[in-house]
C-alpha cells in the first residue's frame, strides 16, 4: 500500500514495519505564517521539523514550529471522547471516557431539540482563531456546517484579532485591506508595520521584511514597545497605547499641507471631489440640485465653474476628471459647499502633529519625518494586526490608517498592498445554505448593525450576554478558550455555565473545556491530512495548492476537526450538503475549477503550483465600458464614510482617547497610574502550549514588562513577583525590565493557566487571588461603538512588589516562586 492510496492506514503501518527516517514535505499549520517544512519521522513516529527554503512561505520556522513533536506526543493530549459527569460549577468535571457514537449522537440529539424550542440561532458556534490555530484548515468547513444548521452566530474573537484587517476596512475600501490585499514585500519600497510585529505573530512576513531591507526598502514601525524588526526600523514610533488615531491623523495633516499625496489616484479612484455640504457635513446629492438626474453625487468642475455630476453605476462624472476641483469653497444653489478632500484637510487640521505629540508621546518632528518617508519611498506596503483592534477606538483608527493609505495612491500598485490572483475553485463555505431572515438574527446586530454581527460573527461579551439571558442556549465550539481569551474571565465562566448545552473539540483541556458537556479529541495538524489552497503572503505563495500528508498516525481515538464536523453534518441530517460525509468527495468539488486532483497532490505532496501572474490597478480596470472601481456605496476609495453617518458614527476618521486612560479618568489614576498593554509572545499560541517544556523552559513565569524608572519608583527589581492591579481586581506575574517603553506604561500577557510537569512549573487558576490571568482583570467596556472591539491594550493599572514568600515551603531557592494549583479546575472560585 501506498501513502497515495490511503496516508492513514500507510502512517500506521510505518509503525508497525519499523520503518526507517522518512522526510515528508509539509507546512507547519499552527499559526497564520503557515511555513513551509520538512517533518521528520523515524519508525512511524514525528521526530522533527524543520524549514523548507524551497517552499514559499519556508525560510524559516519558529520556536512553536520545531516545538511540533512535543505537541504532538505530550501526555496531556485529550485521546478519547468525554462526558461531564459532575455539576457544572463542580471543581472537578469528573469526565468519564465514553465512545466516538455516543459522543456524536448525544451532541447531535441535544442540538436538534434545543433547536426545535429555540430556534437554531439560539445555538452559537466558535472556533480558535485561524490565525493562532490550526484552525485555518477546517474554519470554513465549520461555517458551512454552522449556516446549515441554521445559525448566523459564530464566535472567534474577530472583534479582537481580525476586525481591522478585515472588516473595518470595508467601511473605506470596500474589501479587506490588508487581510486580503496583502502587503507586496518583494517589491515594496517602504514597509509599514502598526500594532504588528511579524516576529512573533507572522515569520514569513518577518523573513520578507529583511530581504525587503537588504534591498534597500525603509521600514516604519509604530509600537508601544520596540520589540522584533521595530529595533532594526528607519522610525519607530513609540505611541501611547489606543492614541493610533491620532498618530495617523497627523500625519495625514502633514500629507495634505504639503501636497504629499498621489493626486491622480485621489483624484479618480476616491471620493475626495464629491462635494460635502457645510451646514450638514453630508455629501450634496443630485436630488438637491435643480434638473439634476436623481441617484448621483455632485463634484465642483473648476475649469468652467460649476457643479457636475457622478454616478456610483458607471462610476463616471459628467466632466473630464482632470478639472474636478479638490481644495476651495464653491455654491450649489444656495448650498455652501466643499471637496471630501478639503473637508478631510481640515479636519485633520485639528490634530497637527504638535497636538498629535501631546497626545501620542510621539515627538512631532519624528512624526513630520515618517509621513515625508511614506512619501519619499512609496511604493508603501502596509500591514496592521491585534495591536490596533483591541481597543475602544479600533474602527476609527483603522479608518484614519485606510485614509492615509490611501492618499500614498499605492493599493494594487506593485510594491504596494496587493490582491494576488487566486487560485480558482468553488466556495465551500455554504452561504448561500443560510437564510437571509436568519442573518438578522445574528446576536448584537441590533446594537451594532456595521459591526462583527453584519458579517455573522459575534463578539465575546454579546455572546456572554446571550449565554446568561437565554437567547443562546448551547454552544459548539471548536478549541476556542474563551474565558482566557475574552476580557472578564469570571463573566464568562458564568455564561458558559449557564448554557443548556455545550461540546467542546479540542487538543488539551483548558478552562473552557472544563465548562463543556462533552469534549471531542481533536488530532494535530501533524497526524491528519488538509488541503490547503493559496498562502496568501505573495504571488509565488498563492498559486501553490498543497495537499498537507500526515506524518505520524493520530494518536488514542482523536480526529480530525474537518472529520468532527462531517460527522456531526450526518447525524444532523445535513449529509446532502457535505456529500454524503465524504471528505475526498468535498475537496475535489472545492478543487474542480483549478483542474488539480486529489491524486495529483497525494502524489506531489511539496504542492503544485499553477502559472498565475498578478493583475494590478484592477479597480482601474474597464467592465461594459466604466471603471470596476471600488464595492463601496460610491464605488469609490471613501475617505469621508456616509454609510458611517447614516449609523450616527463620524464620517471623517476621528480621535477619541481611550476610555480608560490617565487622560479620560484622572479620577482612577490617581490610584492607577500605568497604562497597562499586553502583546504576543514568541513561544506560545495564545492560550495554549505552556505545558510544552522545550517551550516554557526559556519563559517559565508569566511576566510584565516595566521601564527601570518605573520600577525603581516601586522597589521592584528584575524577576520579583508583582501584582498587577487594576480597578477589576489584581493578578501576579514576574517583573521584566524594558527601558524600551515609556515609564508611563507596562506591558503583560494573557494566557497563562497550565503546568508543566516536566519542568515542575505550576499552572494557575484562571480565577481568583493567585491567578496569573491577565483577562481576569481586564473588561470588556468601555467597547468600541462600531465593532464592540474590547479595550484589552489600554487601561490604567499599578505595579506593585509582592512579598517573597516562604523559600522553603516553594522549594524555589531565590524566594520568589509561590505554590500554584497545577490544574486549571483547582480553586476555580477562590
Amino acid at each position: 500500500m501506498s501513502r497515495a492510496e490511503d496516508p492513514l492506514l500507510w502512517a500506521r503501518r510505518a509503525v508497525e514495519q519499523n520503518e526507517a527516517q522518512v522526510r515528508t514535505p509539509t507546512f507547519c499549520a499552527l499559526c497564520v505564517s503557515r511555513c513551509g517544512a520538512t517533518a521528520v519521522t523515524v519508525n512511524g513516529h514525528f521526530t522533527a521539523l524543520e524549514p523548507d527554503p524551497g517552499h514559499p512561505t519556508g525560510r524559516a520556522l519558529c520556536v512553536k514550529g520545531k516545538a511540533a513533536p512535543a505537541i504532538v506526543s505530550s501526555a496531556d493530549r485529550v485521546l478519547h471522547p468525554l462526558r461531564r459527569t459532575a455539576e457544572k460549577g463542580a471543581q472537578d468535571p469528573a469526565w468519564e471516557r465514553i465512545s466516538w457514537d455516543e459522543a456524536l449522537d448525544t451532541v447531535a440529539a441535544r442540538l436538534a431539540r434545543i433547536a426545535a424550542v429555540s430556534g437554531p440561532e439560539s445555538v452559537v458556534f466558535a472556533a480558535a482563531s485561524p490565525s493562532t490555530s490550526a484552525l485555518s484548515d477546517s474554519v470554513d468547513w465549520i461555517t458551512r456546517l454552522r449556516r446549515a444548521f441554521g445559525s448566523p452566530n459564530f464566535t472567534n474573537s474577530m472583534e479582537l484579532c481580525g476586525w481591522g484587517r478585515h472588516l473595518a476596512s470595508i467601511y473605506t475600501f470596500g474589501a479587506s485591506v490588508p487581510g486580503a490585499f496583502m502587503p507586496d514585500l518583494e517589491r515594496a519600497g517602504c514597509i509599514l508595520y502598526w500594532g504588528y510585529n511579524p516576529s512573533v505573530a507572522r515569520l514569513v512576513h518577518a523573513t520578507a521584511t529583511v530581504e525587503a531591507r537588504r534591498r534597500g526598502a525603509k521600514l516604519v514601525a509604530i509600537d508601544p514597545r520596540r520589540a522584533g524588526l521595530a529595533s532594526e526600523a528607519d522610525h519607530w514610533l513609540r505611541v501611547r497605547p489606543g492614541t493610533d488615531a491620532a498618530l495617523a491623523l497627523a500625519i495625514v495633516d502633514v500629507l495634505l499641507q504639503r501636497g504629499l499625496y498621489d493626486v491622480e489616484f485621489v483624484r479618480r479612484f476616491t471620493n475626495a471631489p464629491l462635494l460635502v455640504r457645510a451646514d450638514t457635513g453630508r455629501l450634496l446629492r443630485s436630488e438637491e440640485v435643480p434638473g439634476a438626474e436623481p441617484g448621483r453625487y455632485v463634484a465642483w468642475d473648476a475649469a468652467v465653474a460649476k457643479p457636475v455630476m457622478y454616478d456610483p453605476k458607471t462610476r463616471r462624472y459628467d466632466t473630464n476628471e482632470t478639472h474636478l476641483a479638490l481644495d476651495g469653497r464653491c455654491t450649489v444653489g444656495d448650498i455652501e459647499c466643499r471637496p471630501v478632500l478639503a473637508e478631510l484637510a481640515e479636519h485633520c487640521r485639528e490634530c497637527p502633529p504638535e497636538a498629535a505629540s501631546a497626545i501620542t508621546g510621539v515627538p512631532a518632528a519624528e512624526i513630520e519625518r515618517v509621513a515625508e518617508t511614506l512619501w519619499r519611498s512609496r511604493p508603501v506596503a502596509f500591514y496592521t494586526w491585534s495591536g490596533l483592534e483591541q481597543h475602544n477606538g479600533a474602527t476609527q483608527t483603522i479608518r484614519a490608517i485606510n485614509v492615509l493609505y490611501a492618499l500614498l495612491g499605492c493599493l494594487d500598485a506593485p510594491g504596494g498592498n496587493v490582491l494576488f490572483s487566486p487560485v480558482p475553485t468553488n466556495p465551500i463555505d455554504g452561504f448561500g445554505l443560510l437564510a437571509p431572515e436568519q442573518r438578522t438574527k445574528a446576536i448584537g446586530r441590533n446594537e451594532r448593525p456595521l459591526g462583527p454581527a453584519r458579517f455573522e460573527f459575534i463578539t465575546g461579551p454579546d455572546f456572554y450576554t446571550a449565554a446568561l439571558d437565554g437567547r443562546a442556549r448551547a454552544l459548539v465550539n471548536f478549541g476556542a478558550n474563551l474565558v482566557m481569551a475574552q476580557a472578564d474571565s469570571a463573566r464568562g465562566r458564568d455564561a458558559l455555565a449557564a448554557l443548556d448545552f455545550a461540546v467542546h473539540a479540542d487538543t488539551f483541556l483548558s478552562p473552557t473545556a472544563d465548562l463543556a458537556d462533552i469534549v471531542l479529541p481533536v488530532a494535530t495538524p501533524f497526524e491528519v491530512e488538509a488541503l490547503r489552497i493559496g498562502f496568501e503572503v505573495s504571488q509565488e505563495a498563492q498559486s501553490l495548492v498543497q495537499l498537507r500528508r500526515p506524518v505520524q498516525a493520530p494518536r488514542g481515538e482523536a480526529r480530525s476537526d474537518l472529520e468532527i464536523v462531517f460527522a456531526l453534518a450526518q447525524r444532523l441530517g445535513l449529509g446532502a450538503q457535505f456529500w454524503d460525509g465524504d471528505i475526498d468527495a468535498a475537496w475535489r468539488h472545492q478543487l474542480a475549477p483549478s483542474g488539480i486532483t486529489l491524486e495529483q497532490l497525494r502524489a506531489q505532496p511539496a504542492g503544485i503550483r499553477l502559472p498565475l501572474a498578478t493583475r494590478y490597478h484592477k479597480h482601474a480596470e474597464l467592465r461594459d465600458d466604466a471603471p470596476v472601481g471600488f464595492r463601496t456605496p460610491s464605488g469609490k476609495v471613501e475617505l469621508l464614510s456616509e454609510t458611517l453617518a447614516d449609523h450616527g458614527y463620524p464620517a471623517l476618521p476621528t480621535f477619541t482617547e481611550p476610555g480608560i486612560s490617565p487622560r479620560s479618568r484622572p479620577d482612577l489614576a490617581v490610584r492607577y497610574p500605568l497604562v497597562l498593554t499586553c502583546a504576543k509572545s514568541v513561544r506560545f499560541a495564545e492560550s495554549q502550549h505552556r505545558q510544552i517544556a522545550t517551550l516554557r523552559r526559556a519563559t517559565p513565569d508569566p511576566h510584565v514588562e516595566i521601564h527601570p524608572d518605573a520600577a525603581a519608583e516601586r522597589a521592584i527589581a528584575a524577576g520579583d513577583w508583582v501584582r498587577i492591579a487594576t480597578p477589576n481586581g489584581a493578578v501576579r506575574a514576574r517583573a521584566r525590565l524594558n527601558s524600551s517603553l515609556d515609564p508611563g506604561v507596562v506591558c503583560g500577557q494573557h494566557g497563562w493557566w497550565q503546568a508543566c510537569a516536566e519542568l515542575d512549573l505550576p499552572g494557575y487558576p484562571p480565577y481568583g487571588p493567585d491567578s496569573a490571568n491577565l483577562n481576569l482583570i481586564l473588561q470588556h467596556t468601555p467597547g468600541d461603538p462600531v465593532s464592540g472591539s474590547s479595550p484589552l491594550r489600554a487601561s490604567l493599572c499599578e505595579i506593585e512588589r509582592m512579598e517573597a514568600p516562604d523559600a522553603a515551603a516553594t522549594g524555589d531557592p531565590d524566594g520568589k516562586r509561590r505554590p500554584r494549583p497545577t490544574s486549571a479546575s483547582a480553586e476555580r472560585d477562590a
